[in-house]
């Protein structure tokens, strides 16, 4: 779909966003029925595979990698090929804090703990994996897929690789140095020796591209050096969809992030993702991805829309005279989850919306929230309860 025809795009996703009682029903109606029993009875959701009993990783009987064959070729490099995530079953992991809380308050009978925390479990999302996927990182990988493998056979797991250093924003900040660029490379080399040919999809250094302005500027093209090795190896998995970080509709110019990622080797890629960690809507993510796709040689993305059922967490405040716009990205307020991953999104160049944010987690130590990557349950329940499939506002907000 070209550019200019994106107003006639949003004159029709903004009718289908205003059918609010219709979309809630249909998330509703995905949901488990109390009837059915105790959680590992539950019938599948959202067309995915029933879930057996909550295991953990170490009780997965090894049963080799994931396998899934939908006729298409799974790195789809050449952006006119057909898309590679169509008609694939994505794993739902029951090991993750969400599955497991759903579980137990199922078993206990919390029917409306249950239902809401139902609509986190059953809904594939990311597995994160970095520098924080430690000790002994590729057994922990290893141990993942295979388990991938033997609860779920034929599902694909999507996971997010995170390895880059971030902890500072200055012109003074070097991000490790030339030692840490090494030993991220050799944690990449690491990953792809492990993944091997197992089919996965993978969403490749979030954040990455945004903050290369937090770095000394005697250090931002080795950034983009690095992730251009990164890409070129993940490059080399047979059977992996690899999408490269390319930030948010509420973040840079898409000229700017075009050319970024141009020079981070984005033509090793399937493409590229949208909104890791933000909370823009859906179709704001679509005209900015059309943008950037334009200027990339029609590359298709994919769009994270784990927490943007109610959009982001905006506020003005006057600055010199003029009305500037404040977007809270870290555990913004009264959010709600997003639209399902599915990869049947009925837009051109969306090859899917994705949860890779992983709902119900913290975003770090801020507006109240735990350290990062921890369970928050108040959070999850929040979001759970506001949950739509909004792609943008709705003639009543609230």
């Amino acid at each position: 779909m070209r550019l200019g025809g994106f107003k006639a795009a949003l004159a029709g996703a903004l009718a289908a966003a205003l059918l609010v009682p219709a979309a809630a029903a249909a998330y509703v109606e995905g949901l488990p029925d109390s009837a059915l029993g105790a959680a590992p009875d539950v019938r599948p959701v959202f067309g995915q595979p029933a879930v057996p009993p909550v295991p953990a990783l170490r009780d997965c009987v090894p049963a080799g990698y994931p396998r899934a064959d939908n006729g298409r070729d799974p790195r789809g490099l050449d952006p006119r090929s057909p898309n590679p995530l169509a008609g694939l079953r994505f794993f739902v992991d029951p090991t993750e804090p969400a599955f497991q809380e759903y579980a137990e308050a199922w078993r206990e009978g919390r029917a409306e703990r249950a239902r809401l925390l139902a609509r986190i479990a059953y809904v594939p999302r990311a597995r994160w994996m970095g520098r924080f996927t430690r000790p002994n990182m590729k057994k922990k990988i290893r141990d993942f897929l295979e388990c991938v493998a033997a609860i779920q056979p034929g599902t694909v797991p999507i996971i997010v690789v995170m390895r880059h250093q971030g902890k500072q924003c200055s012109d003074t900040y070097d991000g490790g140095g030339p030692a840490e660029d090494a030993r991220t490379k050799a944690w990449w080399d690491d990953f792809v020796e492990v993944v091997g040919d197992a089919r996965v999809v993978i969403g490749f250094e979030p954040d990455s591209i945004g903050t290369i302005e937090c770095l000394a500027p005697s250090r931002r093209m080795a950034r983009l050096q690095l992730l251009r090795y990164g890409v070129q190896k993940l490059s080399q998995l047979p059977n992996a969809t690899v999408y490269l970080e390319a930030e948010a509709a509420d973040w840079q110019d898409p000229e700017l992030v075009a050319e970024k990622l141009r020079i981070a080797g984005i033509q090793y890629a399937r493409g590229f993702m949208l909104n890791v960690t933000h909370y823009e809507w859906p179709l704001n993510n679509i005209r900015y991805g059309w943008e950037i796709s334009r200027l990339v040689g029609n590359k298709p993305f994919i769009i994270n829309t784990g927490s943007t059922g109610r959009g982001p967490y905006q506020y003005y405040r006057r600055v010199e005279g003029r009305l500037k716009r404040f977007v809270t990205w870290c555990n913004p307020p009264r959010r709600g989850l997003g639209v399902p991953t599915t990869a049947d999104t009925g837009f051109a160049r969306v090859d899917a919306f994705v949860w890779l944010d992983r709902p119900g987690l913290s975003d770090g130590t801020c507006n109240g929230g735990p350290p990062v990557g921890e369970w928050w349950d108040e959070r999850a329940i929040d979001l759970a309860r506001r949950a739509t499939t909004w792609l943008y506002y709705p003639q009543r907000f609230f």
